[in-house]
């Protein structure tokens, strides 16, 4: 059974730093993707940042240059650090796992981002950024 549990959020003022990480459990395949996404208040939930069993790399047009995903694979956590944080930011962070692993090499971004294309979740952390 997988699972995946978030810790690191919080509260932080405007330009601040956090670092979110995700413990996986269960979730064992050689050929992965997983990844951050979050719901702001009052909005669907949106693709932060993907990752995959190669180390490659997609991130939201919003927080690219911002935020970095990476993972440890020794200790089965997916990590999102976040930098230069923004009121707009504000939101439920959710890890979340792909269980048909790592997409298409022709797979465009806004399709790895998409959270129906994910099929475990975590629980959620919330981040809140104050002005």
């Amino acid at each position: 059974q997988v699972q995946l549990v978030e810790f690191g959020g919080g509260s932080v003022q405007a330009g601040g730093s956090l670092r979110l990480s995700c413990a996986a459990s269960g979730y064992t395949y050689s050929n992965y993707c997983m990844g951050w996404f979050r719901q702001r208040p009052g909005k669907e939930r949106e693709g932060v940042a993907v990752i995959d069993s190669v180390g490659s790399t997609w991130y939201a047009n919003s927080v690219k240059g911002r935020f970095t995903i990476s993972q440890d694979n020794a200790e089965n956590t997916l990590y999102l650090q976040m930098n230069s944080l923004k009121p707009e930011d504000t939101a439920m962070y959710y890890c979340a796992a792909r269980q048909s692993g790592r997409f298409s090499t022709y797979a465009s971004t806004s399709y790895r981002l998409a959270p129906y294309n994910y099929n475990y979740w975590g629980q959620g952390t919330q981040v809140t950024v104050s002005s």
